[in-house]
């Protein structure tokens, strides 16, 4: 279905989304991850984020990656985004960076393109004296000392979310995250791959946990990103209830996105606010901003990129749920779901270790592993010896897919830093809080030095 196509009844948004099915043997993976940039302040010696402006700001670290076969992407005359064949580089609201890997054919290949992106990075960073970092939530600074980007989109949102949740501005300027892209074979398989990546979320979420530091202290949660989430627009956030109901299908997403409020619509380039409007009135012809029109598929795509639960729906099936981290659990991330959803059986043996926990359970283990990760307990069992049972059935997986590298590795090898992280029973954020006095002699500058890219 054409972007341009004129919605005129939510059958055509159920279409849009059954067009997206594939064939096993075509299905992808893609990858996508966010890490926040800094530089030194001698005035304030500390690390500092980066400004938009300024000759190491974030415009001219854009401009200079751009050099490197990346077409820059401009809002008014300002650089904010890069593209390069089905690869984005995206400035988030806080000047986060975020590369939205192209969808590939198999881990060995978005892992390569996970690397080739961070050493690029790096490169280009050390010329500007520029640290990329991946943790969860920024170690140091305060949400006020965060920069604005000067992204139109994000200015809509800066204004609407504080009305929704106490916590909106610190989730767009403060967190960064990983996640995986999936595909499905028929409508079935969406229902049953989305509802055991909901239930298995906070699962992921205690696994790469990697937030414990905020505003130079221990913040008292291993995954703060995940609790600043749950306080931060309940209409589009957290968990996505209806896919653990009877009904699920393409056509209850179609009804339960139609109920979450807009945010803008673009036209001529140009963002208009629809903050709080609905897109079913939009449908009708009666959206006051715009009167009389009626929405293309391209304002349907941009509406679903306004849903945050940690699992969402497009063409795609998204994973979003996991702090961001080393390059290691940014290409484990893919793996470990790879493992769960594309297994000839993995998912029948997945969900026989879920298939009685309720909503109540999954909502309490959520808001559970954000304060004490892999400790948690759902049902009266460890999320850890949860983990370790869902790591053998992804590592069994991977196995069976028999894709090798040039060397002759097969798609395990990505899943050893998970194998380590439960062999030493701490989270990466336990690592952090463990290792702060004596690896980091309790100083934040140091830490950000050592764990950067």
């Amino acid at each position: 279905m054409d972007k341009n196509t004129i919605i005129n009844d939510r059958d055509q948004l159920i279409e849009w989304f059954m067009e997206a099915c594939k064939p096993k043997n075509k299905w992808m993976v893609g990858t996508e991850h966010e890490k926040f940039a800094y530089t030194f302040s001698r005035q304030k010696k500390r690390y500092i984020p980066l400004e938009y402006f300024g000759s190491h700001g974030i415009k001219t670290f854009l401009t200079e990656l751009s050099k490197h076969g990346w077409t820059p992407i401009y809002e008014e005359k300002n650089i904010i985004a890069l593209k390069k064949k089905s690869q984005s580089i995206t400035l988030e609201p806080g000047g986060q960076i975020e590369l939205s890997g192209a969808p590939l054919k198999d881990l060995h290949s978005t892992c390569r393109e996970t690397n080739e992106h961070l050493k690029l990075l790096k490169e280009v960073g050390s010329k500007l004296g520029i640290l990329l970092v991946g943790l969860g939530v920024r170690p140091n600074e305060t949400l006020q000392e965060v920069p604005l980007m000067p992204k139109a989109r994000y200015k809509i949102m800066r204004g609407y979310m504080p009305s929704r949740g106490s916590r909106g501005l610190e989730m767009m300027h403060s967190t960064c995250t990983v996640q995986a892209n999936l595909d499905f074979e028929s409508e079935e398989d969406m229902i049953k791959k989305t509802r055991l990546a909901v239930k298995l979320q906070p699962v992921v979420t205690a696994l790469f946990a990697n937030s414990p530091f905020y505003r130079g202290d221990f913040n008292g949660y291993e995954s703060l990103r995940k609790h600043i989430w749950t306080d931060t627009d309940p209409d589009r956030c957290g968990i996505l209830e209806i896919a653990l109901e009877d009904n699920f299908s393409f056509s209850q997403y179609v009804t339960y996105a139609l109920s979450v409020p807009m945010y803008f619509i673009v036209r001529d380039n140009n963002y208009l606010n629809c903050a709080g409007k609905s897109f079913l009135d939009f449908m009708r012809g009666k959206l006051d901003v715009i009167p009389d029109e009626k929405p293309t598929i391209a304002d349907w795509e941009n509406h679903l990129s306004t849903i945050f639960t940690e699992v969402r729906l497009k063409k795609i099936i998204e994973v979003r749920g996991a702090d961001a981290g080393n390059w290691r659990r940014t290409c484990a991330l893919p793996a470990f779901w790879v493992g769960l959803l594309y297994g000839n059986n993995s998912i029948n043996l997945a969900e026989k270790i879920c298939e009685n926990w309720t909503q109540d359970d999954i909502e309490k283990l959520s808001v559970d592993v954000a304060k004490v990760g892999l400790g948690a307990e759902i049902k009266k069992e460890k999320v850890f010896y949860i983990a370790s049972e869902l790591l053998n059935i992804a590592r069994k997986t991977l196995l069976e897919r028999e894709v090798l590298d040039s060397v002759g590795n097969d798609e395990t090898g990505y899943l050893n830093v998970l194998e380590e992280i439960l062999q030493n029973k701490a989270s990466p954020a336990r690592d952090l809080i463990n290792n702060f006095s004596s690896t980091y002699k309790n100083n934040m500058e140091k830490l950000i030095e050592e764990i950067s890219y």
